[in-house]
Formats: structure tokens, C-alpha cells, sequence
């Protein structure tokens, strides 16, 4: 008979994947690798539990241990979460289009990847002259709509820590180029609940986009397009479709 791959202690193997991924969330949280030490304080499991799972991580290629002793990640699991960013593309793709539709311009999606910010579907506009973004991308979070919406969803020490790893490049002159102007923009962000990129990242280009709230990882949507067409008046028109775009993707990953 074969053994059974049901850990002998720990409880149920539910409760084992739980436990599993409860470390995983720890590990991402924490920058991406951490010491068996921080893994005890941040959970209530005990430490031959945490051990164990780790060395099962770590045999999976799911972890890996550094040199100092430190956990991180592991390279299996950038297979499984490029295949999870295109899943969840293919599932807001049909919103996108929806904003196609109904506002003529490019519509995009875009996660937080470690400190930068990587566009996982797009949907382009029918103009000539439009704005194209490829998926698969990254970009800077200070310059770009879809990270500035990000980033006004995480507290004002993660902003100020990202931008210290990653510094702020200024591509055009409308780029916000300290911490305390981008912590201010996020304040005006965070209050009329959606970003603009005013030419910020490109010139002759703008961008409104909105956060979706409770997504598996910090997400947006935006609609953009040339500045010509994408104007104020654009903008309100934009904002409600937006909004709406974004609750159906809640929806759809909450339904």
C-alpha cells in the first residue's frame, strides 16, 4: 500500500495547505525571505510545525534556504504565479473590452509586482493613434496611473520604502520626483477615490485609472489615450465606467 502523504502531525491535510500558505503570505509580505524566527512571531504555529513545512517547501522547490539561514521564496513558484497573472488577465479582459467599448481608449490591468507595477492584460483602442502598453511590462508605481493607484491603497511607510529601493525617475517633467509630492497626490487619490497620470510617464498621454479593492494582490484598472482626446470631459465620463468595471471584477473573483 502506498503511505500516505497526509502529515503525521499538524492535523487534517486542509489544515496542513492552509498552514502552507499562511507561511507562503508571511514570506511575500516580508520581502520575499525571512528567518524561522520572524515565521514563529508573525503566526501561532509552533516552530517544528513551521520547520517542517518549510523543509517540505524547500524539497518542492517552493523555498529555498540562503546562505544565512534566511527562507525565501522558492523558483517553482514563479511558474505557477505567471500562470495565475495570465488567469487573472484573461478574467478582466471582458471588462476591459466593456471600457473599449463604451469609452474608445486603450483599457489596461495591472498588479503590484515586488516594487514595481507589471500590466497582466490590455485591451487596445481602435485609434490610430492610441496608447500601447505590452503585457508583461513593468513599470515604475510614482509615474504611472495604475501605480499610483496601487499605491495609494498601502500605507504611507510601504510607499516611502518602495521608493527608497526603487527611486523615483522623473521620464518627463509632470513626473513626481520626491516622496512627499507623491505622498500628497496619494491623499488626493485616496479622498476622490481614482488616480490620473497627466502625462507623467509619457508626454501627449493620460491616464485615470481605480484600484479593485480586495483583489489576491494590489490591483488596477485604467482607461488611456491621447491627451487630445482624453480630456475633463473624458474623465467624467470615465470615472463612473470605471468604478463599474472594477465591481465586476470584484464580482467575478469573489462570485
Amino acid at each position: 500500500m502506498a503511505e500516505s502523504r497526509t502529515p503525521k502531525s499538524g492535523g487534517s491535510g486542509v489544515q496542513s495547505v492552509e498552514r502552507v500558505f499562511e507561511l507562503l503570505e508571511l514570506m511575500t509580505d516580508a520581502g520575499g525571505d525571512v528567518a524561522l524566527s520572524e515565521l514563529a512571531a508573525s503566526t501561532d504555529l509552533p516552530l517544528p510545525t513551521i520547520h517542517r513545512l518549510l523543509r517540505t517547501l524547500v524539497s518542492l522547490g517552493c523555498a529555498r534556504q540562503l546562505p544565512n539561514r534566511r527562507y525565501a521564496l522558492g523558483p517553482k513558484l514563479i511558474r505557477i504565479g505567471e500562470g495565475a497573472q495570465k488567469q487573472f488577465g484573461a478574467l478582466a479582459r471582458p471588462k476591459l473590452k466593456e471600457l473599449v467599448d463604451a469609452l474608445g481608449e486603450s483599457a489596461n490591468m495591472a498588479v503590484l509586482d515586488g516594487d514595481m507595477v507589471v500590466y497582466v492584460a490590455q485591451v487596445p483602442s481602435q485609434h490610430s493613434m492610441r496608447m500601447f502598453t505590452e503585457v508583461g511590462r513593468r513599470a515604475h508605481l510614482h509615474d504611472t496611473g495604475v501605480g499610483k493607484a496601487i499605491l495609494a491603497q498601502l500605507p504611507d511607510e510601504t510607499v516611502r520604502g518602495i521608493v527608497a529601493r526603487t527611486g523615483m525617475p522623473t521620464p518627463t517633467a509632470h513626473s513626481i520626483g520626491t516622496v512627499d509630492a507623491l505622498l500628497a497626490e496619494l491623499d488626493v487619490i485616496r479622498e476622490r477615490g481614482y488616480a490620473v497620470d497627466d502625462q507623467e510617464q509619457e508626454i501627449g498621454v493620460r491616464c485615470f485609472s481605480m484600484a479593485v479593492p480586495d483583489a489576491p494582490t494590489p490591483t488596477a484598472v485604467s482607461v488611456s489615450g491621447p491627451i487630445s482626446r482624453v480630456d475633463e470631459a473624458f474623465g467624467q465620463r470615465a470615472v463612473p465606467l470605471l468604478h463599474r468595471a472594477v465591481e465586476a471584477i470584484v464580482g467575478e473573483l469573489t462570485g
